[in-house]
């Protein structure tokens, strides 16, 4: 019994240390479905989207679920810590290791409080291993004690900047694309404005975005429970739009920034495809429809007005419709699984962009002067 409980927990602390190095240092997506993380995950998000659900969506849904990314990422270093401590204590247990102790006491308490004492490299000296394999213990656990904080304290800094790459890109789509994001409404904006020449420019700094997401987003799953500064907005919803827009000018506008439009078209389908592997969501159709084709000729006739160049209806609404089944539900799937709401292709009324609000009032659609939000308004900052 004492070789198996030696072995076993070994095996828990080589387990956490490597489970450990795959979500902090291993830059790869791990496909193995036994580890401690993501059970972990599994476990924790299962449970916080059962009480969210409970909670009316709006505002304080989207607080509650803000807190997640962040807690759950202190919660998982600290249950790291405590099985390593666990672990040591267990193997020192196992093996009888001889201490110095008030009162001769060797319980599994004791050995408990010398793991903790030697992880947190305290040196209080109370408890104490007497013997050469006690002492090789005592220095390894110490060691390793000291390179797992360091890790994760290296860690932090590194997590936060690809968030903040992340959403200072988001932002920037708030005054082109409204807020929550629309592809109709990209599309319009920059056709009204007699801006089409930007498209290219544009679509290529967000097929790099894109790539980035995926990168940092596989590597660090937990940048994806990250919600953004406003509830209108997230990276699913600004993924959704430009994978609406790229839809939207591969299948019935004409123009010069075809091929862009498909570069970053093939980037951000990619990166909904994997990040849904990762999180193993299915894919799941939108019910409902997020473009029924009674709505089709109402978004063309706005393109059409917004003086862009369309192709024949016929053809440009199937090939719209066959682009749109290649992403969306993968889309979908991680916005069930993840609680985000999806933006609409076309909006169903006008909304006022974030850069247009205060905390006191908010400037309306069209109107020089500043009007207050309407009451429990969940778009309002």
């Amino acid at each position: 019994m004492a070789i198996l409980l030696s072995l076993l927990s070994l095996a828990l602390v080589v387990a956490i240390l490597w489970d450990s190095f795959e979500a902090m240092i291993f830059p790869r997506r791990i496909t193995r479905r036994i580890r401690p993380a993501r059970f972990f995950y599994r476990v924790t998000w299962t449970l916080w989207r059962l009480v969210a659900r409970r909670i009316s969506p709006g505002r304080r849904r989207e607080a509650f679920l803000s807190i997640f990314g962040p807690l759950s990422m202190l919660a998982l270093f600290a249950t790291w810590i405590a099985l390593l401590i666990f672990g040591f204590a267990a193997l020192h247990w196992s093996l009888a290791t001889p201490l110095q102790a008030p009162d001769d006491r060797s319980d599994f308490g004791t050995y408990l409080y010398l793991s903790g004492s030697t992880f947190f490299t305290l040196g209080y000296g109370d408890v104490a291993p007497v013997q050469s394999l006690g002492r090789f213990l005592a220095v390894l656990e110490s060691g390793l004690g000291l390179g797992f904080i360091a890790m994760i304290i290296g860690y932090l800094p590194t997590l936060f900047q690809a968030f903040s790459r992340r959403e200072t890109t988001i932002a920037l789509l708030d005054a082109r694309a409204g807020s929550p994001p629309s592809a109709l409404e990209l599309l319009t904006r920059l056709g009204q404005a007699r801006q089409l020449d930007a498209v290219g420019p544009f679509l290529a700094e967000w097929e790099r975005w894109a790539a980035e997401l995926l990168e940092s987003h596989l590597s660090f799953p937990v940048l994806s429970y990250y919600r953004s500064q406003h509830d209108n907005q997230s990276w699913l919803a600004a993924l959704t739009a430009i994978l609406d827009a790229c839809a939207l000018l591969l299948a019935g506008i004409k123009g010069k920034h075809a091929y862009q439009a498909q570069l970053t078209f093939a980037m951000a389908r990619h990166t909904a495809v994997d990040l849904a592997l990762v999180f193993k969501t299915p894919p799941l159709a939108p019910d409902p429809h997020r473009l029924p084709a009674e709505r089709c000729q109402f978004v063309r006739k706005t393109l059409r007005d917004a003086g862009l160049d369309l192709a024949e209806d016929g053809a440009a609404i199937k090939h719209l419709a066959e682009l749109r089944a290649m992403y969306e539900p993968f889309i979908n799937a991680l916005a069930h699984f993840l609680l985000f709401t999806l933006p609409p292709i076309l909006p169903e009324r006008a909304t006022v962009d974030n850069w247009q609000t205060t905390a006191w009032a908010r400037r309306a659609p069209g109107i020089g002067k500043l009007a207050l939000p309407p009451e429990g308004d969940e778009h309002f900052d």
